[in-house]
């Protein structure tokens, strides 16, 4: 056992809701075998178990490890392009990415590059988009086991629209995610999502047999995009003439469940949010990638209202980066541009939804999302450079909800100090040889 002290900031309950930070400035978290086991003031922790070994860390903040509940691991090294619409940006940018994959040691890099991000941004739980390449998914799989973050993750589908090398039949998405749920979904920190990249590019028949993986265990995920942009809205509906909607494509598959996210929904329908609700299906709020793209501002009252479950995401190509911090940030500000509209966060509200809240909305609140007893210690230091911007402003913070709004604010993911996973320090994956085949700057 592990004892460890420090200034511990969390949350309980549920998003909005009064009185939910839980801040703790000498507090004991006694550790076994990556659970915490007792949480108490740290002398009554220590009176009870004078022999254990103690980490101290108070010399920073500690928070529960973040959770990205909409992150595509292809795009990593697509991140910056800015000044195009969705459709535009994922013809010129995304898709000649992603179909660089089919190369497994390219594949194999970019997964190192991926989880390398996340760790250096605190996050320890994500639901992934994968690859439209079944050997891609085994290398984020395998990689992802070897750090020991908990990613749910599956292989991408489509049969139209697309880039020819990235589209499939129906047939093999079945045959294909059968075999990858099989090598890897409950190995470890693992699970599987079935994964339609959107209905626009998803047939009826693809749909048909997304249903079919989904139906092939009781705790399978799905993931897909919904309303994201005003075009890709009125292209679905040019597509699916007979659906009430665009959530309705999904839905009439039963792929609205208590385990499907769906990401963004910046245009809901009041019909789908109650579609949504009643189902207690997820969304991911991507907040900067919906700036960046000029999407829209996310409508997060309406959601809550209706008791859809929203969580943060990074998104990646089309965001800025990988930071759980930066996107609750940007959540803060889209509620604010929304005036009447929007909703009233607070900082705690922010340190849910980047931890809490996506926990929730993944299944996983029982094992992550605070650092409360009984939960996995899977937990972010935030301790910034002496001098910084950051360390001057925390040192003449109010209170802890005063230094919360200043980590949000200023934090990014050069001040996380250090990244644990069910109890096991996290260093990264090890670096890779250096690419020399990269177009040299200004190179056709």
């Amino acid at each position: 056992m592990t004892l460890y002290r420090a200034t511990v900031l969390d949350t309980s309950g549920d998003l909005l809701a009064p009185a939910r930070l839980v801040a703790e400035e000498d507090c004991g978290l006694l550790v076994r075998d990556g659970v915490v086991a007792a949480r108490t003031g740290f002398a009554t922790a220590r009176a009870a178990h004078p022999a254990e070994e103690v980490v101290d860390l108070r010399d920073g903040i500690l928070l529960p490890g973040f959770v990205d509940t909409h992150a595509h691991f292809p795009q990593v090294r697509v991140i910056g392009g800015l000044g195009m619409p969705l459709l535009d940006w994922l013809r010129e940018c995304a898709l000649p990415e992603e179909a660089r994959l089919a190369d497994p040691a390219y594949a194999h890099a970019v997964a190192r590059d991926f989880l390398d991000g996340l760790v250096r941004a605190g996050t320890t739980t994500a639901l992934v988009f994968g690859s439209h390449f079944p050997l891609a998914v085994d290398a984020l799989f395998t990689q992802a086991q070897a750090v020991g973050l908990r990613i749910t993750a599956g292989l991408v589908v489509s049969d139209r629209i697309l880039r020819e090398e990235l589209l499939t039949t129906p047939e093999e998405a079945v045959v294909h995610g059968r075999a990858l749920i099989g090598r890897w979904h409950g190995r470890g920190r693992l699970r599987y999502a079935v994964t339609p990249r959107f209905s626009l590019s998803a047939s009826e028949p693809m749909l048909e047999a997304c249903a079919e993986l989904l139906a092939a265990g009781d705790d399978i995920w799905f993931t897909s995009h919904l309303n994201e942009s005003t075009a890709e809205i009125a292209e679905v509906r040019r597509l699916f003439p007979g659906a009430r909607d665009y959530l309705d494509t999904y839905d009439r598959h039963g792929l609205v469940t208590s385990r499907s996210v769906f990401a963004h929904d910046v245009h809901p329908t009041p019909a789908e949010l109650t579609v949504l609700g009643a189902a207690r299906a997820g969304v991911a709020h991507c907040p900067s990638s919906n700036s960046a793209l000029g999407s829209g501002l996310f409508p997060l009252s309406a959601h809550h209202d209706a008791g859809v479950r929203v969580g943060l995401g990074s998104d990646v190509g089309a965001g800025t980066g990988f930071s759980m911090l930066k996107e609750g940030l940007h959540a803060y500000f889209v509620q604010q541009l929304l005036g009447d509209g929007g909703a009233l966060l607070t900082a705690a509200d922010l340190l849910h939804l980047a931890t809490r809240s996506g926990a929730q909305a993944l299944g996983l609140a029982d094992r992550v999302g605070d650092l409360g007893a009984g939960k996995e210690f899977d937990a972010v230091r935030v301790r910034p450079h002496p001098g910084s911007t950051l360390d001057v402003a925390l040192r003449h913070a109010k209170d802890a909800t005063d230094a919360l709004a200043k980590i949000f604010t200023l934090g990014t993911p050069a001040d996380i100090d250090a990244v644990w996973v069910a109890g096991r320090p996290v260093p990264g994956p090890a670096p890779a040889a250096p690419d020399h085949s990269l177009t040299p700057l200004g190179a056709p």
